[in-house]
Protein backbone atom coordinates (compact mmCIF):
# COMPACT_ATOMS: atom_id res chain seq x y z
CA UNK A 1 0.00 0.00 0.00
CA UNK A 2 1.20 3.51 -0.84
CA UNK A 3 0.23 6.46 1.32
CA UNK A 4 -1.53 9.45 -0.20
CA UNK A 5 1.61 11.61 -0.24
CA UNK A 6 3.47 8.92 -2.18
CA UNK A 7 0.75 8.91 -4.81
CA UNK A 8 0.75 12.69 -5.21
CA UNK A 9 4.41 13.66 -4.84
CA UNK A 10 5.63 12.30 -8.17
CA UNK A 11 7.68 13.56 -11.07
CA UNK A 12 5.82 14.63 -14.22
CA UNK A 13 2.25 14.66 -12.90
CA UNK A 14 -0.27 14.27 -15.68
CA UNK A 15 -2.40 17.32 -14.84
CA UNK A 16 -0.30 19.73 -16.93
CA UNK A 17 -0.61 17.49 -19.99
CA UNK A 18 -4.34 16.99 -19.41
CA UNK A 19 -4.92 20.75 -19.16
CA UNK A 20 -3.18 21.24 -22.51
CA UNK A 21 -5.29 18.51 -24.08
CA UNK A 22 -8.46 20.08 -22.71
CA UNK A 23 -7.61 23.55 -23.97
CA UNK A 24 -6.74 22.24 -27.44
CA UNK A 25 -9.72 19.88 -27.79
CA UNK A 26 -11.77 20.41 -30.99
CA UNK A 27 -14.92 19.24 -29.16
CA UNK A 28 -16.75 21.15 -26.40
CA UNK A 29 -15.50 20.06 -22.96
CA UNK A 30 -16.64 21.29 -19.58
CA UNK A 31 -14.32 20.64 -16.64
CA UNK A 32 -16.30 20.36 -13.41
CA UNK A 33 -14.82 21.70 -10.17
CA UNK A 34 -13.27 19.06 -7.96
CA UNK A 35 -14.32 17.85 -4.55
CA UNK A 36 -10.97 17.63 -2.75
CA UNK A 37 -11.78 15.06 -0.06
CA UNK A 38 -13.59 12.78 -2.48
CA UNK A 39 -10.77 13.02 -5.00
CA UNK A 40 -8.25 11.99 -2.37
CA UNK A 41 -10.44 9.04 -1.41
CA UNK A 42 -10.55 7.93 -5.05
CA UNK A 43 -6.81 8.17 -5.48
CA UNK A 44 -6.00 6.29 -2.31
CA UNK A 45 -8.37 3.40 -2.99
CA UNK A 46 -7.30 3.05 -6.64
CA UNK A 47 -3.61 3.25 -5.64
CA UNK A 48 -2.75 5.15 -8.82
CA UNK A 49 -0.41 8.12 -8.85
CA UNK A 50 -0.87 11.67 -10.05
CA UNK A 51 1.36 10.71 -12.98
CA UNK A 52 -1.60 8.92 -14.55
CA UNK A 53 -4.57 10.53 -16.32
CA UNK A 54 -6.84 8.60 -13.97
CA UNK A 55 -5.10 10.14 -10.98
CA UNK A 56 -5.14 13.63 -12.52
CA UNK A 57 -8.89 13.41 -13.15
CA UNK A 58 -9.57 12.27 -9.59
CA UNK A 59 -7.39 14.94 -7.98
CA UNK A 60 -8.07 17.98 -10.11
CA UNK A 61 -11.53 17.62 -11.64
CA UNK A 62 -15.05 16.76 -10.64
CA UNK A 63 -15.30 15.02 -13.99
CA UNK A 64 -15.58 16.04 -17.64
CA UNK A 65 -18.60 16.68 -19.83
CA UNK A 66 -17.47 15.95 -23.39
CA UNK A 67 -19.25 16.88 -26.63
CA UNK A 68 -22.10 18.93 -25.12
CA UNK A 69 -22.30 16.48 -22.23
CA UNK A 70 -22.93 13.42 -24.41
CA UNK A 71 -20.06 11.62 -22.63
CA UNK A 72 -19.49 11.98 -18.89
CA UNK A 73 -16.01 11.14 -17.66
CA UNK A 74 -15.83 10.47 -13.94
CA UNK A 75 -13.22 12.11 -11.74
CA UNK A 76 -13.14 13.18 -8.13
CA UNK A 77 -16.82 14.15 -8.02
CA UNK A 78 -18.21 17.65 -8.37
CA UNK A 79 -18.99 19.86 -5.39
CA UNK A 80 -22.56 20.83 -6.30
CA UNK A 81 -25.52 18.82 -5.03
CA UNK A 82 -26.85 16.52 -7.73
CA UNK A 83 -23.70 16.97 -9.82
CA UNK A 84 -21.54 14.31 -11.42
CA UNK A 85 -20.67 11.50 -8.99
CA UNK A 86 -17.10 10.53 -8.24
CA UNK A 87 -15.26 7.43 -9.38
CA UNK A 88 -15.63 6.22 -5.80
CA UNK A 89 -19.40 6.67 -5.81
CA UNK A 90 -19.95 5.19 -9.27
CA UNK A 91 -17.85 2.13 -8.43
CA UNK A 92 -19.06 1.74 -4.83
CA UNK A 93 -15.67 2.14 -3.20
CA UNK A 94 -15.52 1.33 0.52
CA UNK A 95 -16.22 4.32 2.77
CA UNK A 96 -12.68 3.99 4.12
CA UNK A 97 -9.54 2.68 2.45
CA UNK A 98 -9.52 -1.11 2.19
CA UNK A 99 -6.25 -2.58 0.89
CA UNK A 100 -7.89 -5.83 -0.26
CA UNK A 101 -10.87 -4.31 -2.06
CA UNK A 102 -10.89 -3.86 -5.83
CA UNK A 103 -13.68 -3.51 -8.41
CA UNK A 104 -14.58 -7.09 -9.23
CA UNK A 105 -15.35 -6.64 -12.93
CA UNK A 106 -13.33 -3.54 -13.75
CA UNK A 107 -13.49 0.19 -13.08
CA UNK A 108 -16.39 2.21 -14.56
CA UNK A 109 -14.82 5.44 -15.84
CA UNK A 110 -17.52 7.00 -18.02
CA UNK A 111 -21.11 6.91 -19.27
CA UNK A 112 -22.80 8.37 -22.29
CA UNK A 113 -26.31 9.77 -22.11
CA UNK A 114 -27.96 6.90 -24.03
CA UNK A 115 -26.66 4.19 -21.69
CA UNK A 116 -23.23 3.38 -23.07
CA UNK A 117 -20.70 2.47 -20.39
CA UNK A 118 -16.93 2.85 -20.54
CA UNK A 119 -14.95 0.58 -18.24
CA UNK A 120 -11.30 -0.18 -17.55
CA UNK A 121 -10.69 -3.92 -17.47
CA UNK A 122 -9.45 -5.54 -14.30
CA UNK A 123 -6.88 -8.30 -14.03
CA UNK A 124 -9.05 -11.09 -15.52
CA UNK A 125 -11.48 -9.68 -18.10
CA UNK A 126 -12.55 -13.10 -19.37
CA UNK A 127 -13.69 -14.16 -15.91
CA UNK A 128 -15.79 -10.97 -15.74
CA UNK A 129 -17.30 -11.62 -19.17
CA UNK A 130 -15.44 -8.71 -20.74
CA UNK A 131 -13.42 -8.67 -23.97
CA UNK A 132 -9.96 -7.21 -24.36
CA UNK A 133 -6.78 -7.34 -22.30
CA UNK A 134 -6.26 -6.45 -18.63
CA UNK A 135 -5.94 -2.69 -18.16
CA UNK A 136 -7.62 -1.95 -21.49
CA UNK A 137 -10.82 -0.01 -22.13
CA UNK A 138 -14.13 -1.67 -23.00
CA UNK A 139 -17.49 -0.21 -24.00
CA UNK A 140 -20.97 -1.54 -23.26
CA UNK A 141 -22.86 -0.56 -26.41
CA UNK A 142 -26.56 0.30 -25.92
CA UNK A 143 -27.40 -0.58 -29.53
CA UNK A 144 -26.02 -4.14 -29.31
CA UNK A 145 -26.23 -4.81 -25.53
CA UNK A 146 -22.69 -6.22 -25.64
CA UNK A 147 -19.27 -5.24 -24.35
CA UNK A 148 -16.78 -4.24 -27.04
CA UNK A 149 -13.00 -4.07 -26.70
CA UNK A 150 -11.60 -0.62 -27.48
CA UNK A 151 -7.95 -1.61 -27.82
CA UNK A 152 -6.56 1.26 -25.75
CA UNK A 153 -5.67 2.14 -22.19
CA UNK A 154 -7.27 4.86 -20.08
CA UNK A 155 -4.85 7.66 -21.02
CA UNK A 156 -5.26 6.91 -24.73
CA UNK A 157 -9.03 6.84 -24.22
CA UNK A 158 -8.97 10.36 -22.76
CA UNK A 159 -6.90 11.55 -25.71
CA UNK A 160 -9.32 9.84 -28.10
CA UNK A 161 -12.37 11.42 -26.45
CA UNK A 162 -10.85 14.87 -26.88
CA UNK A 163 -9.68 14.28 -30.45
CA UNK A 164 -12.94 14.91 -32.28
CA UNK A 165 -13.43 11.29 -33.36
CA UNK A 166 -16.64 10.69 -31.41
CA UNK A 167 -18.75 11.54 -34.44
CA UNK A 168 -17.54 8.39 -36.19
CA UNK A 169 -17.79 6.25 -33.06
CA UNK A 170 -21.41 7.25 -32.50
CA UNK A 171 -22.50 6.96 -36.11
CA UNK A 172 -26.00 5.48 -35.98
CA UNK A 173 -26.56 6.45 -32.35
CA UNK A 174 -27.16 10.18 -32.78
CA UNK A 175 -30.12 11.95 -34.32
CA UNK A 176 -30.78 15.50 -35.54
CA UNK A 177 -30.88 17.74 -32.45
CA UNK A 178 -28.89 15.43 -30.18
CA UNK A 179 -26.56 18.23 -29.07
CA UNK A 180 -29.38 20.34 -27.70
CA UNK A 181 -31.03 17.38 -25.98
CA UNK A 182 -27.77 16.27 -24.35
CA UNK A 183 -26.82 19.78 -23.24
CA UNK A 184 -30.23 20.32 -21.60
CA UNK A 185 -29.90 17.30 -19.27
CA UNK A 186 -29.30 17.59 -15.54
CA UNK A 187 -26.38 15.51 -14.26
CA UNK A 188 -28.51 12.62 -12.92
CA UNK A 189 -30.38 12.33 -16.23
CA UNK A 190 -29.90 10.42 -19.44
CA UNK A 191 -31.99 10.08 -22.59
CA UNK A 192 -34.55 7.32 -22.96
CA UNK A 193 -34.99 6.36 -26.63
CA UNK A 194 -38.03 4.45 -27.86
CA UNK A 195 -38.14 2.15 -29.74
CA UNK A 196 -35.03 1.06 -27.87
CA UNK A 197 -31.66 1.52 -29.55
CA UNK A 198 -31.15 -2.23 -29.95
CA UNK A 199 -34.39 -2.73 -31.91
CA UNK A 200 -34.71 -3.02 -35.68
CA UNK A 201 -36.97 0.04 -35.69
CA UNK A 202 -34.33 2.25 -34.12
CA UNK A 203 -31.60 0.87 -36.37
CA UNK A 204 -33.76 1.61 -39.42
CA UNK A 205 -34.73 5.19 -38.54
CA UNK A 206 -33.23 6.70 -35.41
CA UNK A 207 -34.66 10.13 -36.23
CA UNK A 208 -38.18 8.71 -35.94
CA UNK A 209 -37.71 7.54 -32.35
CA UNK A 210 -39.21 9.38 -29.40
CA UNK A 211 -36.89 10.59 -26.67
CA UNK A 212 -37.23 12.02 -23.20
CA UNK A 213 -34.98 12.80 -20.24
CA UNK A 214 -35.17 10.24 -17.43
CA UNK A 215 -32.91 9.31 -14.50
CA UNK A 216 -29.62 7.90 -15.78
CA UNK A 217 -30.10 4.96 -13.43
CA UNK A 218 -33.21 4.06 -15.44
CA UNK A 219 -31.44 4.28 -18.81
CA UNK A 220 -28.66 1.95 -17.69
CA UNK A 221 -31.00 -0.34 -15.76
CA UNK A 222 -33.28 -0.92 -18.75
CA UNK A 223 -30.32 -1.73 -21.01
CA UNK A 224 -28.88 -4.13 -18.41
CA UNK A 225 -32.22 -5.91 -17.96
CA UNK A 226 -32.66 -6.43 -21.70
CA UNK A 227 -29.05 -7.55 -22.05
CA UNK A 228 -29.68 -10.26 -19.46
CA UNK A 229 -32.82 -11.37 -21.30
CA UNK A 230 -31.68 -11.03 -24.91
CA UNK A 231 -27.93 -10.58 -25.01
CA UNK A 232 -25.17 -13.15 -25.01
CA UNK A 233 -24.49 -12.71 -21.29
CA UNK A 234 -25.15 -10.68 -18.18
CA UNK A 235 -23.30 -7.37 -18.64
CA UNK A 236 -22.53 -7.19 -14.94
CA UNK A 237 -22.13 -4.02 -12.91
CA UNK A 238 -22.59 -0.87 -15.02
CA UNK A 239 -22.04 1.78 -12.37
CA UNK A 240 -24.03 3.39 -9.57
CA UNK A 241 -25.48 6.73 -10.69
Amino acid sequence: MREFDELVDVEDPAWAELREMLSAAPVPVRVLPAHGDEGRRCLLQMQVTARSMLGALALHTGGLLVDNGWVRVFGGGSVADGALPSLAQVNRFPAHFDPVWHPATGLIVGHDVVGGVFALNGGDPAAAGRPGAPGQMTYFAPDTLEWEAMGMGHSAWISWLLSGRLETFYDGLRWPGWREEAAALAFPQGISVYPFLWTEEAHADLAATSRRPVPMREVIGVAADFARQMGPSDPGFLGDV
